[in-house]
């Protein structure tokens, strides 16, 4: 679930408990250039107020008018088509004929969203799944690796922090960073061991583990959905962590460090066992080129450097 969808599980459940009939709008499928990701949900209540989005703004209007009118009536949820036609695609201002269809709820359960909330607020991945003949649904939990399902009688989905970023440091930048790649819907993890860092990183959102980074790697395990950031600019701390990323499934592996400092890295690491195609999967300068001096704009760098990986776009070259 990212950012903006939690801020709207956040709404719904303050609004049921205030005693407002609310429905929740799911996207389930797109075709086309749909603006909003499938999952993407929007929380409309009873006198029209609305927390997030399923469209940019392109049909939020006539559904709000839809909900309040007819489906808030009903007990089952109803599926909803925008954008069959080029016509109707043109008429609710969907780009390139993109047509989406969602799936809304009358009735959604407040226990079971409390539920969830609760769940996701303290790291848990979870699935829930939608009966769509009866509107009740069930939690369970995920992994980072469950897909959005949608059959003819129940969708799941999976909320929680589906990608992760360790960082290794636990200094200023490293703050900047940890506060861009929550904005960002990561789960983030800083690691360091030093004493006069312990301190620093003194908040719920982020887990800090105080101990050797390689070491802490292994035991926290790596997958796919993880990027490792390596930000001390110490070699001792950063070089040996950067042994266990570049061995490990991690989709972004980087490092803090000039371009010449990082070919020093990279020849210092050669003369471990790693081999040149490991080696090539290093970020380094860690982060875009867009000349970027300040520790905020530094972290903005790294995080669209990551995103752009995540996404698998091509990252220009650093000059």
């Amino acid at each position: 679930m990212n950012s903006t969808d939690l801020s709207v599980l956040q709404s719904a459940v303050s609004w049921l408990k205030s005693g407002h009939p609310v429905a929740i709008a799911t996207i389930v499928q797109t075709w086309g250039s749909a603006p909003r990701p499938v999952g993407s949900w929007l929380a409309i209540r009873e006198d029209g107020q609305v927390a997030g989005s399923v469209s940019g703004g392109c049909v939020e209007d006539d559904l709000i008018r839809r909900v309040q009118s007819e489906i808030l009536n009903r007990d089952v949820p109803e599926m909803v088509v925008y954008g069959v036609s080029q016509q109707e695609a043109a008429r609710f201002g969907l780009p390139c004929g993109g047509t989406l269809r969602l799936l809304v709820e009358p009735k959604p359960e407040l226990a079971v969203l409390e539920k969830l909330l609760e769940q996701i607020s303290a790291h848990q991945i979870t699935r829930r799944t939608v009966n769509l003949s009866t509107g009740k649904s069930t939690l369970e939990s995920g992994s980072r690796h469950d897909e959005f399902i949608c059959t003819e009688n129940e969708i799941t989905t999976s909320y929680g922090p589906r990608w992760r970023m360790v960082i290794i440091g636990a200094g200023q930048l490293s703050q900047y960073t940890a506060d861009f790649a929550l904005a960002s819907d990561f789960d983030v993890v800083v690691i360091d061991p030093r004493e006069e860092y312990a301190e620093g990183l003194n908040r719920s959102d982020v887990t800090f583990i105080k101990g050797m980074p390689d070491d802490v790697l292994l035991e926290i395990g790596v997958d796919s959905h993880t990027a490792i950031v390596a930000l001390t600019h110490d070699p001792k701390l950063d070089d040996m962590a950067l042994l266990e990323a570049l061995r490990s499934p991690a989709f972004y592996v980087g490092a803090l460090g000039s371009r010449k400092n990082t070919q020093k890295r990279k020849e210092r690491l050669l003369e471990f066992d790693l081999s040149p195609e490991q080696l090539d999967r290093l970020y380094g300068p860690v982060g875009l080129y867009i000349g970027a001096l300040t520790p905020p704009e530094i972290a903005v760098s790294i995080l669209a450097e990551v995103i752009a990986v995540k996404y698998g776009i091509s990252v220009p070259q650093k000059t």
